[in-house]
């Protein structure tokens, strides 16, 4: 790539204040891991696989494969988007891979994000590169890349690209994708969010990604990579490793909300925020569907620790410790786990797997402006 700075240029704070981000590709990994270990790792990030097949033959032949992920700066950011990504970045990175994340300024300028005003979507994407540091996201072999920056400095590739897919594609196969925005083909939208799909699916190959590691909600214009690549008579696909995507905290939210800070842990909620949110969860006794106490200990908790550990008095059934998430799900639904019991443990687990990102926002000048600053912005959808 032209361009690995986790900054823009103009920012001489961030670039201070944030060290690690890869330069450029990283040379093979060495590493013991047999194609089965390494495909059962990059399998286990994915909800979904598209094609599972070609995801071996790729780790098969390819020593450093690029996984991709774009975001949008646009607001504080939630458990989900910082532990479950920091997971599965340093699954696929253990696994060889090389990640390249698209910071999606001007998308999310677009999208009318942060009111659409560039210079606060930066500094909420600084900010987000400060989370991943702080709570654990192996660096070495991450690449931040700005798309303000790329696509300007690389814009005689870029632009022939994104019309070339545009002039391929019918109107409504693009309004199909508007999902990727958190908007519906339905809603009144703006011309920059009907041309945002055509710019999103050029991405994938302009960033010469191999695995799209997304989110499912980002599903239908990853599809739309794979049929341009048979518009074009390209073999070579990009393969679409999906993640899931956790629910909201509050009954019926299939998703978190930026706009909602209710429906959400956030990666800097104090302890007492994180206490509170988890007691009015969503979390009927002995149902598992729609239970998203039950996901973030599935999702979250079992996947960076290892256990879910209940503490409660004897005359409760005593302390228990479980290793598989299986079992959790089990007790719960037979009553033996009660959402008195679920509440307080995956309160605690939380508040322990968030602490290093309190400390770093905390005790680091720089990243507690920073901090400071995104918190007085209004979020807009």
């Amino acid at each position: 790539m032209a361009s690995s700075s986790s900054e823009p240029p103009t920012d001489a704070m961030a670039a201070a204040s944030i060290s690690g981000a890869a330069t450029g590709v990283a040379p093979p990994l060495e590493s013991d891991l047999t194609l089965d270990e390494k495909y059962e790792l990059c399998r286990s990030v994915g909800e979904e696989c598209i094609q599972e097949e070609e995801l071996r033959n790729l780790l098969d032949k390819k020593p450093v494969p690029v996984c991709y992920d774009g975001f949008e700066p646009s607001g504080r950011m939630h458990i989900a988007q910082g532990v479950m990504k920091c997971l599965n970045v340093n699954k696929l990175t253990k696994a060889g891979c090389h990640f390249k994340f698209w910071v999606a300024d001007w998308f999310a300028l677009m999208n009318n994000k942060m009111g659409g005003d560039l210079k606060k979507i930066q500094k909420v994407g600084q900010y987000m590169v400060e989370v991943w540091k702080a709570v654990g996201m192996d660096l070495s072999r991450v690449e931040f890349i700005w798309s303000s920056e790329e696509i300007n400095k690389r814009g005689h590739e870029y632009w022939p690209l994104v019309l070339d897919i545009a002039r391929r594609n019918k109107l409504a196969r693009i309004l199909r994708c508007t999902q990727i925005m958190g908007r519906s083909e339905t809603d009144d939208l703006a011309a920059s969010q009907i041309f945002y799909p055509v710019m999103q699916c050029a991405d994938i190959f302009f960033l010469k990604a191999d695995i799209c590691q997304l989110g499912v909600d980002q599903r239908k214009v990853n599809m739309l990579a794979r049929e341009y690549c048979d518009d074009i008579k390209r073999k070579m696909k990009p393969i679409i490793l999906s993640h899931h995507m956790l629910m909201g905290l509050k009954q019926g939210q299939e998703k978190m909300s930026k706009s909602d800070p209710e429906s959400a842990i956030f990666m800097e909620d104090s302890e007492a925020d994180v206490n509170v949110k988890l007691k009015k969860a969503y979390c009927p006794p002995g149902e598992v569907k729609g239970n998203p106490c039950l996901e973030y200990i599935k999702y979250v908790v079992m996947p960076w620790t290892g256990k879910f550990s209940v503490t409660r008095p004897e005359e409760n059934g005593g302390n228990v410790d479980y290793d598989a998430y299986e079992d959790v799900e089990a007790d719960f639904v037979s009553g033996a786990l009660h959402p008195g019991d679920v509440k307080p443990a995956l309160a605690r687990h939380l508040n322990a797997i968030l602490q290093p990102v309190r400390d770093h926002f905390a005790n680091d000048a720089d990243a507690k402006k920073l901090l400071d600053t995104i918190k007085k912005y209004k979020v807009t959808k």
